[in-house]
C-alpha cells in the first residue's frame, strides 16, 4: 500500500463477506461477484469523483472479482492486477484429492474450515482436524502456520516459502486467518473438475459458463504467480492468460516469478524490490 501511495494513488480496501473481520457466513463467489465487488466499485467511484479505477486482487478476490468483469458487473475498472488465480483454478494433485473427498465427507461435520484450530479447537471436528495436522505438518512451530497449509494447499507450506518471510511475518500470520465458508471449497471442487470457474447458485448476473462468451470488459488484465504456489499451481494463471491473449493479442500480460509462492508474493520481505515494480508499472501502462 506504501508503495501505491507513493506512486501517486489514492488507495482503497475492500473488506468483502469472506473476510475474518466479519461474523462467519456461508459465501460463495457468486455472491461477492453479484454484491461486494460491484457495490464496493461504485462507492470507491461515488467517494473519489474519478470514473475509472483500477484493482489489484487476490485468490478468492481475484476469481470473485473476475465473475464481476467478465459479467460486465464492473465497467469502471479499466486495468486489474490479479495474483495467483482467475479464471482457471489449477491445484496440485494432493489438493484435488482433498477436495474430492476431504470437503465432501468434512462438510457434514462442520460448516467451516479454521486455522485457528491450531491453538484452540473447540468441537469434534476441530479436534480431529488439528490431529491430522499435527501428524502431518512439522516445517515449523507455527500452529495456525500450519493448519493454513493443510487447508488451503498441498505444500509445506503452501501459501508462502518459509525463507520469504521475516520472523515478524511468520509471527503475525496467526491473527490474520480465520473461519472459511466449506461452501467455497465445494465450489471450488466444481471449478477444478471443470477447469475453470463454475458459478455455482444460478444467479441470473452471471454467466453459467464463463468461457462461452468473451468477458463483458474492456480491462487490460495484468497476470500474477509464484512459480512455487502450492495452493494454486502458476498453471492456473498462465492458462487464463493464454485465454485472454487468444482473444485480445499482446493486450493482457503475465509475470511469473520464481522464489515467490501464493501470499509471499505480497508479504515476503523482500517483495517491495522483487514485486512491486512490475505490478505498479502494469497500472501505470494505462494511465
Amino acid at each position: 500500500m506504501d508503495c501505491l501511495i507513493e506512486d501517486g494513488y489514492d488507495v482503497w480496501l475492500e473488506n468483502w463477506r469472506a473476510s475474518i473481520d466479519l461474523p462467519p457466513n456461508p459465501w460463495t463467489l457468486d455472491q461477492a461477484a453479484v454484491f461486494d465487488h460491484p457495490e464496493a466499485v461504485k462507492r470507491v467511484v461515488a467517494e473519489t469523483e474519478c470514473d475509472r479505477i483500477k484493482a489489484i486482487v487476490h485468490c478468492q478476490g481475484s476469481t470473485s472479482f473476475f465473475l464481476s468483469a467478465i459479467a460486465g458487473l464492473t465497467p469502471q475498472v479499466t486495468t486489474i492486477v490479479s495474483n495467483a488465480v482467475s479464471l482457471h483454478p489449477v491445484v496440485p494433485r494432493l489438493s484435488v484429492f482433498k477436495l474430492r473427498y476431504g470437503v465432501r465427507c468434512f462438510r457434514y461435520l462442520a460448516d467451516y474450515m479454521n486455522p485457528q484450530w491450531g491453538l484452540h479447537a473447540p468441537t469434534v471436528a476441530a479436534k480431529l482436524v488439528d490431529l491430522v495436522v499435527r501428524l502431518t505438518h512439522h516445517e515449523c512451530d507455527n500452529a495456525v502456520c500450519k493448519h493454513v497449509s493443510f487447508t488451503y494447499g498441498a505444500g509445506f507450506p503452501s501459501l508462502w516459502l518459509h525463507e520469504n518471510l521475516s520472523a515478524e511475518t511468520h509471527e503475525w500470520i496467526k491473527q490474520e486467518f480465520a473461519a472459511c465458508s466449506i461452501a467455497f471449497f465445494l465450489q471450488m471442487e466444481r471449478s477444478v473438475r471443470a477447469g475453470r470457474l463454475v458459478p455455482v447458485e444460478g444467479r441470473k448476473e452471471l454467466p453459467q459458463d464463463v468461457l462461452a462468451a468473451p468477458p463483458q470488459t474492456d480491462a487490460r488484465i495484468a497476470l500474477f504467480a509464484g512459480e512455487a504456489n502450492q495452493c494454486f499451481l502458476p498453471e492456473s494463471q498462465i492458462r487464463t492468460f493464454q485465454y485472454l491473449d487468444s482473444l485480445r493479442k499482446n493486450f493482457h500480460s503475465l509475470h511469473v516469478f520464481p522464489g515467490y509462492s501464493h501470499l509471499d508474493v505480497f508479504l515476503g520481505k523482500n517483495a517491495a524490490r522483487d514485486v512491486f515494480p512490475a505490478m505498479i508499472a502494469e497500472l501505470n501502462k494505462s494511465a
